[in-house]
């Protein structure tokens, strides 16, 4: 690109703000990410300006490079003007090759994230659709209110009172059918009187998205004095069909127009950049759309965080997303331990601990969320909570990416003819398929940020329980938005970053869906042929897992043949044959089942122990001093240091 040599991106988050650098290194064009810098957001007295932080994580950048890419008043520098568009008529140029950038990108969820609330009339249909509407969007939901939600009509007062939302979304009715429930909702909110995060003085928008012939009484009922209503197509037009696209637009650009803006400094941020800026979801969302076209194959991405766990998926060109409010690793991992259970999380530890140990440590994590783990036991439960909140954030997903039938019954078209508004529950199957799944992306601190990488592998793979070929990889550093705001300008250059400098390849994974009985017999045989003319003959026992060395960009011919009960994806005992891309880790074998088969005690610890061995996430000389001494939870808290080698 001969008018872009230097760009500058930026995330803009709740706690951090992260900065990286993009250039033309000079080698036949060829772009790379040559820094990066992070520094904390300024949203909070007493700075209340992000573009504080932002400058503080260019700083960092220029200390590394050397390079001036902020002038005298803190502005970003730019070489050249291009066809960005109009930036602050205070904005320096520079020289072309002394100091300065070319371009300046920003994604920001600084706003604290899209926190919405949903109105329906049906939990079973119109409920399920705007919820499904608002997590596609990137909002967190705080609440679904609809009429036949058993709760009385003073408990959903009380309860929008206390809610604070940045938004309402309001569904219900098909076109052309009842329009009361349109009266209800609203008389229902302007009683509540609603309060905003976001200051006495906000009017909270309202997006409509129900029956087309209500839009006249909406707006003659709502309190336009508290609230600014936005109509758009309506969700559920017929029972039998679901219209997503115009409701998440919708809410995206309100997000960004009301609050986004609400940041401190953001209109300052907003007249620094060379395009606008897009909510982080956003952002991450456009670039799981862009690796799964440029590789044509279904793709999944996990991102876990200290609060949260979102989960991405484009399945037969459908892009899904679904926030996991409180399944996260900090701020929320007693409420992933409540909602999985001691036994649950427990079961990934290859060491005794009492259920009162193990309660203790994870509820320390929650005092100091900033914490990370001191000894080899502290980093085993966290990584065994880990596979807990990213299986549960997926059962989330699995509910929210949902087909709606196209076919009625009788019964429900005579409801819709009789334009009843309570209908028995129309939803289809979930649209998620692991079997389909061909890259497997994982990102957040205890995945990107693992001590070893096979330690992330397996996570993935314990929690996510992929069926078939399936490549696993990791985002380096997190760079999904930043390369996702850059892909709407230049995909190429994205697309050549994400592949040097952010995709991390695990390897391929090979796993049959069926029931294994741990040590009873052989579950499946594989044959490798390596490109260098190598043949190499594997059998695998019921619930073994083996790794062979494959590496990066080495690809290989796999054939493997599954026993009877355990398929692959072409039938029980069918074999399969496909290449498989290596990586870090390499070929991994998998005969443990879906779903994974955990044995039960005494062969538990010992099953464990053998395949975070075998994966290569944690050596036998490391794991040694957990499996002894006490069994009581004594022996996890010797002091192991968690960067201890893994080799034998």
């Amino acid at each position: 690109m001969a008018d872009v040599h230097s760009i500058l991106i930026t995330d803009v988050g709740s706690t951090t703000t992260k900065a990286l650098l993009i250039e033309d290194t000079g080698a036949g064009g060829e772009y790379r990410l040559v820094a990066r810098g992070s520094a904390p957001t300024t949203v909070e007295a007493p700075h209340e300006d992000v573009v504080i932080g932002l400058r503080n994580s260019v700083a960092e950048i220029e200390g590394l490079i050397g390079k001036r890419l902020l002038d005298d008043s803190g502005s970003i520098l730019f070489r050249k003007k291009g066809n960005e568009k109009e930036r602050d008529p205070g904005a320096s140029e520079a020289g072309a090759d002394t100091a300065g950038v070319d371009l300046f990108l920003s994604t920001s969820s600084a706003g604290g994230g899209l926190q919405i609330a949903v109105c329906g009339v049906a939990q079973g249909v119109t409920g399920r659709s705007a919820r499904r509407a608002a997590l596609g969007a990137g909002a967190v939901i705080l609440e679904v209110l609809t009429a036949d939600d058993g709760r009385a009509l003073f408990e959903k007062m009380d309860l929008i009172k206390g809610l604070r939302p940045d938004m309402f979304l309001l569904s219900g009715g098909t076109n052309g059918g009842n329009t009361d429930f349109a009266l209800e909702l609203c008389d229902l909110i302007n009683a509540a009187r609603p309060k905003s995060r976001l200051g006495e003085d906000y009017k909270i928008p309202v997006v409509f998205a129900g029956n087309v012939d209500a839009r006249p009484l909406v707006r003659d009922t709502l309190n336009p004095e508290a609230t600014s209503l936005h109509c758009v197509d309506n969700i559920r037009p017929t029972l039998n069909r679901e219209v997503l696209g115009p409701t998440r637009r919708a809410i995206r650009e309100l997000f960004m127009s009301h609050v986004m803006s609400q940041a401190p400094g953001y209109r300052g941020l907003a007249r620094l950049t060379s395009a606008d800026i897009i909510p982080t979801p956003t952002a991450v969302g456009q670039m799981m759309e862009e690796i799964a076209r440029r590789r044509g194959s279904d793709v999944l991405g996990v991102d876990i965080g200290g609060a949260t766990t979102d989960v991405f998926s484009v399945f037969s060109g459908r892009f899904d997303r679904s926030v996991s409010a409180n399944l996260g690793m900090s701020y929320s991992a007693g409420y992933v331990l409540d909602q999985a259970g001691v036994d649950s999380v427990a079961r990934w530890l290859p060491f005794d601990i009492t259920p009162g140990a193990l309660k203790d440590q994870i509820f320390t994590k929650m005092v100091y969320p900033t914490s990370i783990p001191q000894t080899l036991g502290q980093l085993l439960i966290e990584q065994a909570l880990a596979r807990e909140a990213l299986r549960l954030a997926l059962e989330q997903h699995r509910s929210v990416a949902v087909q709606v039938r196209e076919e009625q019954t009788r019964l429900q078209k005579a409801l819709s003819s009789a334009d009843s508004v309570y209908t028995s529950n129309l939803e289809g199957d979930t649209v998620v398929d692991m079997a389909a799944v061909g890259l497997l992306i994982g990102s957040g601190g205890v995945l990107s940020h693992a001590p070893n990488r096979g330690q992330a592998a397996l996570m993935m793979l314990d929690a996510l329980q992929p069926v078939g070929f399936t490549e696993l990889a990791v985002d380096s550093i997190f760079m999904l938005p930043h390369l996702g705001v850059l892909a709407n300008l230049y995909p190429a250059i994205s697309w050549e970053v994400f592949e040097k400098d952010c995709y991390v390849p695990l390897g391929t994974a090979i796993a049959p869906r069926g029931k294994v009985s741990y040590g009873r017999g052989l579950a499946m045989r594989a044959t490798v042929r390596y490109g260098n003319g190598e043949v190499q003959e594997v059998s695998l026992k019921d619930g073994q897992l083996k790794v062979l060395p494959l590496a990066p960009n080495e690809v290989a011919a796999v054939t493997v043949r599954p026993e009877r009960g355990l398929d692959l994806g072409a039938g029980s005992g069918r074999a399969v044959s496909g290449e498989v891309r290596g990586g870090l880790i390499g070929l991994i074998l998998d005969a443990r089942g879906r779903p994974i088969a955990v044995p039960e005690p005494p062969w538990q610890q010992q099953w464990l122990y053998e395949t975070v061995v075998a994966a290569g996430a944690y050596g036998r000389q490391q794991l040694a001093p957990l499996l002894g001494g006490s069994r009581a939870g004594g022996s996890m808290n010797q002091e192991v240091p968690v960067s201890a080698s893994n080799q034998d």
